[in-house]
């Protein structure tokens, strides 16, 4: 019984876990996009 409830948390925390893997940076990510895109003097700004 104890090993199909440790079986059931660790696969969640593994899904959790990889879910996050792909959050996070993609958060980073458009974080300092954005920071970038509104703070980045005129000459740094690309011109488009």
């Amino acid at each position: 019984m104890w090993e199909e409830i440790a079986r059931k948390l660790l696969s969640k925390s593994v899904m959790i876990n990889a879910i996050l893997s792909v959050l996070i940076p993609w958060g980073v990510s458009k974080t300092n996009e954005a920071l970038h895109r509104n703070g980045d003097p005129p000459w740094k700004k690309d011109k488009e």
